[in-house]
């Protein structure tokens, strides 16, 4: 059979060994590491992406000594006995043909603990703790550290290291004068700033010789002010070559940078022009990153000669299986990343452990096992949304015969709804993808069902199902504002169904009431364009300098790309706090941002006190306003869609809820899905 993917599943010889294709799973934290018996789930997180056959694998951030540390508890390879648990990992990647190498990240002034240290003392103001200036008896200490934690990688069956030297971590700390003020032989000219990056490597190589392979991950672009200039980074690079790295991974921005790098509204691909530019500047293989997530795309930035390999991390976590489909050109069969960062990122943040929303088996592999069913049942699922199609999917796979019912037109339920926003049209990949598994696994669909609007338990029942699940999802919920009547008779009041499903023209001048996920969706439809397919327009808008002209490649501010308001638009909350603080960590800024950029009025602590031919009366700290608008939009939460629940119970009928029809308050797919495949696991 031809794969539509020659370059993607192209070996790689890197001399001393070969990859089996040009793909590495990047580094990503798990929160596994640091867990009780963590080592045996991780383990078993790994060996599911090695079976589903990426070549190269580079495991979270391990630091090289105490200080280096993400958290006081934080994962670290620095002594002897610590090797055991590593080798659980390796064995396991190793049944396979794939290898895998141990990041090795000293966090400097990232840390989240009071032991912190960076090259010069400069509080982060991403982390609580102002670091300590390391001493040059530090430095070469932290040198030895890492060499001594690249053998005891080796000893524990690694095939190699990924040593961190960019996303704001300590060696892109000492390489950057935003962060390093030394006036020693460790600050000042960029030969002097690099330099420990370089003798780390030399000291990993000498410890590890030749046969071990040594990944430099150097920043590229910091997106920063104080960052690099182009010509520091390529100085940087040819140091890097020579001192004995194997391969050099794209770094993209600091985690401090005000440029978004990985969000769903980043177009695909968006900083592979960097890791082509650098191609031109040195000989050994180069690894672009961010934002990859298809094997059309990977393969593009590999066919069009942009870079050697292409790293993938949030993909791997999304389909373990991403490659075997890709190499069966089934590429229609994976489960893609939607960006969003909901359940991996914000939950490492939140030190609890990495999943994914579109796949809650990554890093419960032990714990979320889809076994074959005793009794298989017929199973009636009724609402084609995000719960209603995992469900569907899961039940199936473990051998139930599932019907799946809406009264819609179309699967997909709030996902119809969240494609529609600027930013968020990853959501038509998990649609495809559960479009696809629905015929995969003879799942028989009645769309447009009237079932699902009037008497269906008898019918359902009559029809010889089991069981019932209910995933009807939710409905707004109903405020008491005086006038609210009058307004939604005369259309001057509207639903973010109305704006965002049904497309009703919506005026120049709108408040919206409730800053939740939803109110920020409606806000962003009614003011923003979307750039997810136009990336030079997305770099200049969010100030990225593609010609790199001064350190950090950002524009300045004058050049930075102006966005004329398309409306006058109130966002307000009932909350005195601030407005959009319940977002994502990873992704909240950037809506934030978002909507600052296009002049949207955000309103914190506000009291509706009446709904008028002219518009909302509203009262903040005690003053009324009348906000003079052509249209309000409620967007003020969501109650579950329970109609048909007293049916079932009334027939007789077993019925359980999920997702929305179960819980409401702060819905999202993420809890939804978790759900789905918690229950199809039960029954």
């Amino acid at each position: 059979m031809i794969t539509a993917y020659p370059n993607l599943l192209a070996p790689l010889d890197i001399g001393f060994t070969q990859l089996a294709n040009r793909v590495i799973m990047g580094s990503m934290h798990t929160g596994l590491e640091e867990e009780r018996g963590g080592f045996t789930k991780l383990a078993a997180f790994y060996q599911a992406r090695a079976k589903g056959g990426v070549g190269l694998i580079v495991t979270g951030g391990v630091s090289p000594n105490l200080r280096g540390r993400i958290a006081p508890f934080g994962s670290e390879l620095s002594h002897f006995w610590q090797v055991n648990k590593h080798k659980k990992v390796t064995k396991a990647v190793h049944q396979y043909p794939t290898k895998i190498c141990l990041q090795l990240l000293h966090t400097g002034r990232y840390a989240y603990h009071p032991f912190a240290v960076a090259p010069s003392k400069i509080k982060s103001p991403i982390s609580p703790f102002t670091p300590s200036a390391m001493s040059v008896r530090q430095i070469k200490s932290t040198i030895k550290d890492y060499a001594y934690s690249a053998r005891l990688a080796a000893k524990a069956g690694y095939d190699g290291v990924e040593i961190m030297g960019s996303e704001g971590y300590l060696i892109n700390q000492f390489a950057c004068i935003r962060t390093n003020k030394r006036a020693d032989e460790w600050g000042g000219s960029i030969e002097n700033r690099m330099r420990l990056a370089i003798d780390t490597i030399k000291a990993v190589r000498a410890k590890v010789g030749e046969q071990f392979i040594i990944i430099f991950r150097l920043s590229m672009l910091d997106l920063v002010e104080g960052g690099n200039s182009w010509q520091e980074v390529v100085t940087m690079a040819k140091a890097v070559e020579k001192a004995g790295a194997t391969l050099i991974n794209t770094g993209i921005g600091w985690h401090e940078a005000r440029v978004p790098t990985i969000v769903t509204s980043v177009p695909r691909a968006a900083f592979s022009w960097v890791t082509e530019r650098m191609k031109q500047e040195v000989s050994i293989p180069l690894i672009t990153t961010n934002r990859i997530n298809t094997p059309d795309v990977a393969e593009n930035i590999l066919a069009t000669g942009q870079a050697d390999m292409v790293s993938m991390a949030r993909p791997f976590l999304a389909d373990p299986d991403f490659i075997n489909k890709a190499a069966q050109n089934k590429a229609d069969e994976i489960n893609t990343c939607i960006g969003c960062n909901q359940a991996c990122l914000d939950h490492v943040f939140a030190q609890k452990r990495a999943s994914c929303l579109v796949n809650p088996m990554a890093c419960y592999e032990t714990e979320l096992v889809l076994e074959k069913a005793e009794h298989p049942k017929k199973i009636a699922v009724v609402g084609a949304g995000p719960a209603g199609l995992a469900f569907s999917v899961y039940a199936a796979q473990r051998g139930h015969r599932v019907e799946l019912f809406d009264k819609g037109n179309e699967i997909g339920g709030q996902f119809n709804v969240a494609k529609q926003i600027p930013g968020k049209e990853e959501f038509f990949e998990t649609l495809r993808y559960f479009d696809k598994q629905l015929d995969l696994h003879n799942i028989k669909r009645h769309l447009n069902s009237e079932l699902v609007i009037e008497s269906c338990a008898e019918k359902l029942k009559s029809a010889g199902f089991d069981e019932v699940i209910l995933a009807t999802g939710i409905k707004p919920r109903k405020l008491a504002i005086e006038g609210l009547a009058e307004g939604l008779a005369n259309n001057k009041v509207l639903s973010y169904l109305q704006v965002l499903r049904d497309k009703v023209e919506v005026g120049k001048r709108v408040a919206i009431i409730g800053a939740g996920g939803i109110g920020f969706d409606v806000a962003a439809y009614l003011s923003e364009k979307s750039l997810t397919n136009n990336l030079d327009a997305w770099l200049k808008n969010w100030g990225v300098d593609k010609s790199y002209q001064q350190g950090g490649a950002l524009l300045n501010k004058g050049e930075i790309g102006k966005n004329m308001p398309v409306r006058n638009i109130t966002l307000l909350q009932r909350k005195s706090s601030k407005v959009g603080k319940g977002l994502g960590k990873t992704s909240g800024w950037v809506h934030r941002a978002n909507l600052a950029k296009h002049a949207v009025t955000m309103v914190a602590g506000a009291s509706y006190k009446r709904i008028t031919d002219k518009g909302l009366l509203i009262e903040v700290d005690g003053k009324e306003q009348l906000l003079k608008v052509d249209h309000i939009i409620i967007c003020a939460g969501q109650e579950s869609n329970r109609d048909l629940q007293q049916e079932f119970v009334d027939a007789g009928l077993p019925v359980k809820l999920i997702g929305g029809a179960n819980i409401a308050a702060e819905l999202d797919a993420k809890r939804a899905i978790r759900q789905a495949i918690e229950l199809a696991i039960k029954i």
